[in-house]
C-alpha cells in the first residue's frame, strides 16, 4: 500500500520510476517533481494497492514543475500523458486538482470497455444508486454525506457500467468539493480528512476529501444498478424524490454519457439494460440530513 512508503520513499518514487499504483480496475503511474503531489498522495492515497516498477500501467502521467526561469516566477506546472503535452499549464498551487483531473481525463477519454456515465455512484445492501448530473448540481457534496451515512463510495466521478450488466465497478477515489461544499461537508462530517484547498481554479476553489479506507478496500466488489437519481440543490426545498420517465432517463443519461455515442448499438442496449433495471427519480433537496433519510427510504422500500 502506498501508507507503507515512507514521505522520502514516496517522493524518490515520484522523481525516478514512478509511483505506479491501482484504483479499480485501472493502473496509473504517476511521475512529479511537485510537492503538491507527493503530499496529496501520502495523505489520500495511503490505502490503494501499490504495482510493481516493471508492471504495465493503463495511464502513465507526468504532472511537472518546469526548470529554469518558469519555476520561480510565477511557477506553473505541467501535465504530460505518454510523454506529450496534453493540457495548458496552471499555476503550481494547482498540482492536485489537476492531478485529479487528469486521471478523470485519462479514463474518460480512452476507456471504451465499459459505458461510462458522468456520476457519482453510492451503494447499500449491494445495490448501487447512480447520481447523474450537471455541475454545480450538488451531486458531489450529496455522495460525500451518503458515504459518511452508511453508503458506500464506488465513484464520485464516473459510473463504470459493462456491457454484461452484471455489476457496477467502483473506483473509490478521493471525492472532489469546491467552494461552499467543502465548508459544508466539514461540519457535516467532523474530523474528515480534506487536501489542503487549492484557491481560484477554474471551478473556484477546490479541495479533495478522504475516500473512506474500508471502501477502498472493496472496491473490486461491484453493485447491481437499482436506482438513478438525478439530484438538484435547491435553497429552501423540501427533501423530495419525483418518479421520471424511462425513456426520458436512457435520454438525458445518454447527455452525460462520456462514450455513448462511440459505442453505437452495444452503448444504447447497455444504457436500456441499465434503466430498464432501475427505478428512476428526479431528487430536489436543501439540507444533507434531509436527503439521508429519503435515501434511507429508498434503500429500505419505503420511499
Amino acid at each position: 500500500m502506498i501508507a507503507q512508503l515512507s514521505g522520502r520513499e514516496l517522493v524518490s518514487r515520484l522523481a525516478g520510476p514512478g509511483l505506479a499504483f491501482k484504483t479499480g480496475p485501472f493502473s496509473f503511474r504517476v511521475h512529479s517533481n511537485v510537492q503538491h503531489i507527493s503530499d496529496g498522495l501520502q495523505l489520500l492515497y495511503g490505502a490503494y494497492p501499490l504495482v510493481a516498477d516493471d508492471t504495465f500501467c493503463d495511464f502513465d502521467l507526468e504532472v511537472l514543475k518546469p526548470a529554469g526561469l518558469r519555476g520561480h516566477v510565477r511557477p506553473q506546472v505541467r501535465f504530460r500523458f505518454d510523454g506529450a503535452n496534453t493540457f495548458e499549464p496552471l499555476p503550481l498551487a494547482h498540482a492536485f486538482p489537476l492531478l485529479e483531473w487528469a486521471m478523470n481525463w485519462c479514463i474518460s477519454t480512452h476507456v471504451n470497455h465499459y459505458l461510462l456515465i458522468h456520476a457519482a455512484v453510492v451503494e447499500r445492501g449491494g445495490r448501487a444508486a447512480i447520481l447523474p448530473a450537471p455541475p454545480g448540481s450538488g451531486k458531489s457534496t450529496l455522495c460525500a454525506a451518503l458515504v459518511h451515512r452508511g453508503w458506500r463510495l464506488l465513484s464520485d466521478e464516473v459510473a463504470l457500467v459493462p456491457f454484461d450488466g452484471l455489476g457496477l465497478q467502483a473506483l473509490a477515489r478521493p471525492i472532489s468539493l469546491k467552494n461552499e461544499s467543502i465548508e459544508i461537508l466539514s461540519r457535516f462530517v467532523p474530523g474528515a480528512t480534506f487536501n489542503k484547498p487549492a484557491y481560484n481554479t477554474s471551478k473556484g476553489t477546490v479541495t479533495h476529501m478522504l475516500a473512506p479506507p474500508a471502501h477502498v478496500a472493496r472496491v473490486l466488489e461491484t453493485a447491481k444498478p437499482a436506482w438513478v437519481v438525478f439530484p438538484r440543490w435547491q435553497a429552501g426545498a423540501a427533501a423530495a424524490l419525483t418518479p421520471r420517465e424511462k425513456s426520458d432517463t436512457v435520454v438525458d443519461l445518454a447527455k452525460n454519457s462520456f462514450n455513448y455515442g462511440v459505442l453505437g448499438q452495444q452503448g444504447f442496449d447497455t444504457m436500456c439494460s441499465l434503466v430498464e433495471a432501475s427505478a428512476c427519480h428526479d431528487f430536489v433537496y436543501s439540507q444533507l440530513d434531509d436527503a439521508i433519510a429519503v435515501f434511507d427510504a429508498l434503500a429500505s422500500g419505503r420511499a
